[in-house]
């Protein structure tokens, strides 16, 4: 074998190894968040220790302190992960159930919007719900939290201004308190209470959403959907 073949084998190899140890090495993560994330919600964000994460992982401590370097960053982390359903960088308006919604009617947009919050609270409200508890007494989870809001109240604003353009809204809505009762219907709080606390089905409290925002926002008159 020539030279230049010699270090084509080499760098194959080079590259084979690099893949294995970048799969282990989020493999690992997942593990550190999915530990993080069943504590978190299990006995609180305050209660949870880094030692307690790094045990239930099955993971060193260092580990976890190298990977994330405090416990915020991994509860950060856990809140990203638990909204997007993934771990691919790519922004939550910039997702394709957002076009979908965006490009349907008035009324199926509001119902497509009401689904796709039920994935994503069905998910991310159980530690939401974690976050908001300490946020009353950790000034660092408070802003977490004031940061959390001022994310969902966005994504609702963008929202509310295609709704706006598609058709007249109700007497007296505009676009800012259209996007405040989206974000009210949609909140983390009112999912917890009616289907962990209340009982009702996922599939109940989407309905209900999709049809409050209709019947608030959209002016009389028969609506798609």
């Amino acid at each position: 074998m020539d030279a230049t073949g010699a270090d084509a084998g080499g760098m194959a190899r080079t590259a084979k190894s690099g893949g294995v140890r970048a799969a282990k090495a989020a493999a690992n993560r997942a593990r550190m968040l999915a530990a993080a994330r069943d504590l978190f919600v299990a006995q609180g964000y305050a209660s949870t220790s880094m030692q307690a994460i790094a045990k239930q992982a099955g993971m060193a401590v260092q580990t976890l302190y190298f990977t994330f370097a405090t416990k915020r960053a991994i509860l950060t982390e856990v809140l990203d992960v638990e909204i997007a359903g993934d771990t691919e960088p790519v922004a939550t308006l910039d997702r394709p159930w957002v076009a979908e919604a965006l490009a349907a009617d008035p009324a199926g947009q509001l119902r497509l919007q009401a689904a796709a919050s039920a994935r994503i609270l069905t998910r991310v409200a159980p530690i939401l719900e974690a976050v908001r508890s300490t946020a009353a007494h950790d000034p660092e989870i408070a802003e977490l939290w004031q940061t959390n809001i001022a994310q969902r109240l966005t994504v609702q604003t963008r929202f509310a201004e295609a709704l706006a353009a598609k058709t007249g809204l109700r007497a007296g809505i505009g676009t800012d308190r259209a996007a405040d009762l989206m974000l009210a219907a949609f909140a983390p709080e009112a999912f917890h209470l009616l289907v962990h606390e209340r009982g009702w089905q996922v599939a109940e409290w989407e309905a209900n959403a999709g049809d409050t925002l209709i019947r608030q926002l959209l002016p009389d008159g028969p609506q798609s959907g």
